[in-house]
C-alpha cells in the first residue's frame, strides 16, 4: 500500500473542511476557518495549494475558481498518521506507545478499558 503524504497541522485543519463536505471552495475553507485561524485567504489558497501538491487534494476549475475533494481518504490519513507518530515515538511499536498513553494519562474510565479489552478479544482472533 502506498503510504499517504504528511500533512501538517494546518493543512489537517483544511483536510477537515474539505472532508466534511465536498467538493469546497478556497472561499469556503477560508469562511470555515477564517475566524478561528485569523487567516487571510491567500493562506488558505497557499495551503490548498500545498494539498494539491502532496496529491492529498484534487481539483477542478470552472472559470477562476476551484473546486477541491479530497484525493485521500480521512481514515487513511489517520492510519497514515498514527504510522508517522508510532515510528517517531516508539520505532513503529505500538506496545511502548500504548503502555506510555496508559500511564502517563487521566486514568481509563470503565467503558474505555471495556472497548479496549473487545478489540484485543477480536484481534487476537484474527491471528
Amino acid at each position: 500500500m502506498k503510504r499517504s503524504p504528511q500533512i501538517s497541522p494546518s493543512e489537517w485543519k483544511v483536510m477537515e473542511v474539505v472532508w466534511e463536505d465536498p467538493p469546497v471552495t478556497a472561499q469556503q475553507v477560508s469562511e470555515a476557518l477564517g475566524e478561528q485561524e485569523n487567516w487571510k485567504p491567500q493562506t488558505v489558497k497557499t495551503l490548498l495549494a500545498r494539498l494539491v501538491k502532496k496529491g492529498v487534494l484534487n481539483y477542478e476549475s470552472e472559470g477562476r475558481r476551484f473546486h477541491y475533494t479530497p484525493a485521500v481518504g480521512r481514515g487513511e490519513a489517520v492510519v497514515a498518521e498514527t504510522e508517522s507518530f508510532l515510528d517517531r515515538i516508539s520505532r513503529g511499536s505500538l506496545v511502548p506507545a500504548l503502555q506510555h498513553l496508559v500511564q502517563t494519562t487521566r486514568p481509563l474510565g470503565s467503558e474505555e478499558i471495556e472497548v479496549l479489552r473487545e478489540l484485543l478479544k477480536r484481534e487476537g482472533g484474527k491471528r
